[in-house]
């Protein structure tokens, strides 16, 4: 398990999300107001959202402050790649 990521933290929040896209899948069968369901979407993608900024802040303060003390210069450049994978996912 790596050690910059908070596995319980981030379990209880996908489980939260997965919770919520089975209650969306549900809605449509149920024929729930599209703006009610539009509005659930909206609200897993948030916290969806909110698992990669949880993962993201591990990441820096663990992976990247560590590659920064070594002179892993490698680690330092593939966490440009890191965030612009996170920000194009916003």
């Amino acid at each position: 398990m790596r050690k910059c990521m908070d596995s319980d933290n981030i379990h209880r929040r996908l489980k939260k999300i997965i919770g919520q896209v089975n209650a969306i899948d549900r809605m449509v069968d149920e024929d729930i107001p599209c703006e009610d369901v539009l509005s659930q979407i909206n609200a897993a993608k948030s916290a969806l959202n909110k698992v990669g900024q949880v993962i993201l802040e591990g990441h820096i303060n663990h992976c990247v402050r560590e590659a920064f003390e070594s002179g892993d210069e490698t680690e330092i450049k593939n966490f440009t790649k890191v965030i612009e994978r996170f920000a194009n996912m916003q």
